[in-house]
């Protein structure tokens, strides 16, 4: 890492992240290189912004022709970029699910989630699931469940509440007339990639019904083909209310969209909700080429073919490594839990050319580019076996 990166970064940005001593200045598909040129196999592609890879040739061509032709469109003016683009998330989203509100990033969809529900229901109360997590602005925080994040920036919005995440029996008690939404991951992400049980979201869907209430599926991580599906809800065949995008679509820009039933959208009046930079055409173009890439490509198969292999190695590591304690996940989306806190795996692991996301201190998160290759997966399950078996030896 060059040091004169480190210490203009160190000396003007405010410490908001816990930063790897890794300096990384290009990509390509699963690869990224940093400034020395090393070149490293990604699975943490952003925390899985990267979900078509690293500059994708789609998206680099979608997004060099719109920054010559329009960048910036405010929402109160017609673009065709945008007008594209939300017809094609609105026909790639669940049936039923068939109006769009672009925002920026996924913790804004949150937000809008949010105001869409106490605005359509006139309700006030949230549930949400412990384990759950979000986004870290005010409205997502408070559906947030780790105290870590929360409690240093209360007092936060009032009337939210968690229930047990695959407990139904814990959510029905939680849910009654007052209640806006429920609020959900269909697969936990910050949590450590934690599937439901079968069967529970058809069982959340009906307490929601039941009660008049909403639900909100946060598709942020889940969503775009990454667990096997276009949308990880389709696991289970349930559709949501609102559904929250954002991380992959834009192939790496920065957008996000909030698609919801027509009636939802329609309890919204114009003003109540809108952003300067939100379905700025430069950011839809490159959405716009992401989702023609992931239909064309069928991306959601090749996440299930090349999850299947990367799970199955996963617990084979398991089966031989006594500091092993789980392997979860669906498709592309998968997680491998420790006995230990897995800081000196991490950077040994880059040491050795691979980038892994994480869950808390103790579980690797894989979050590969769903254009992930066969020879990239074994090597990083051999590197993996290989810093495993190193920390019970005591290397590190």
């Amino acid at each position: 890492m060059t040091e004169r990166t480190r210490g203009l970064e160190d000396s003007y940005e405010a410490h908001a992240f816990n930063k790897f001593p890794l300096a990384l200045a290009r990509g390509k598909g699963s690869l990224v290189w940093d400034s020395e040129g090393k070149e490293y196999i990604d699975f943490m592609s952003g925390i899985g912004v990267a979900l078509v890879g690293h500059c994708n040739d789609f998206v680099v061509d979608a997004v060099r022709e719109q920054a010559g032709r329009l960048i910036t469109c405010h929402g109160s003016y017609y673009n065709d970029v945008r007008a594209g683009f939300v017809e094609r998330l609105a026909k790639a989203a669940p049936k039923g699910l068939e109006k769009v509100l672009l925002t920026n990033t996924g913790t804004e969809s949150v937000e809008a989630a949010i105001k869409l529900a106490r605005r359509r229901t006139s309700r006030k109360k949230m549930v949400a699931m412990t384990g759950a997590f979000h986004g870290k602005t005010y409205g997502s925080l408070s559906a947030t469940w780790n105290k870590k994040y929360r409690d240093p920036f209360g007092p936060l919005l009032d009337r939210f509440v968690f229930a047990d995440y695959g407990d139904a029996k814990s959510l029905e008690s939680m849910v009654d007339g007052d209640t806006a939404a429920v609020i959900a991951e269909p697969v936990q992400g910050e949590s450590g990639v934690v599937v439901p049980p079968d069967g529970y979201f058809k069982e959340v869907r009906e307490i929601c019904n039941r009660n008049g209430a909403l639900l909100i599926f946060d598709e942020i991580q889940s969503g775009l083909g990454r667990t096997g599906m276009m949308w990880a809800s389709e696991h289970w065949g349930v559709v949501p209310d609102i559904m929250t995008v954002s991380k992959g679509l834009g192939g790496g820009l920065p957008i996000g969209a909030v698609v919801s039933t027509g009636e939802v959208a329609e309890s919204l009046k114009g003003g109540e909700h809108t952003s300067t930079f939100a379905g700025n055409p430069l950011s839809c173009a490159a959405g716009s080429a992401t989702l023609d890439f992931i239909a064309r490509n069928d991306l959601s198969a090749r996440a299930r073919e090349k999850g299947e292999a990367l799970k199955s190695g996963l617990s084979r590591i398991s089966s031989a490594h006594r500091l092993v304690r789980e392997v979860r996940g669906l498709g592309l989306m998968l997680a491998l839990q420790t006995r230990v806190d897995i800081h000196s795996m991490l950077l040994a692991a880059q040491a050795r050319g691979v980038i892994t996301a994480y869950s808390g201190r103790d579980t690797f998160r894989f979050l590969p580019p769903l254009v992930v290759e066969d020879a990239q997966v074994a090597r990083v399950l051999d590197v993996l076996d290989g810093v495993i078996t190193e920390a019970e030896a005591g290397r590190f």
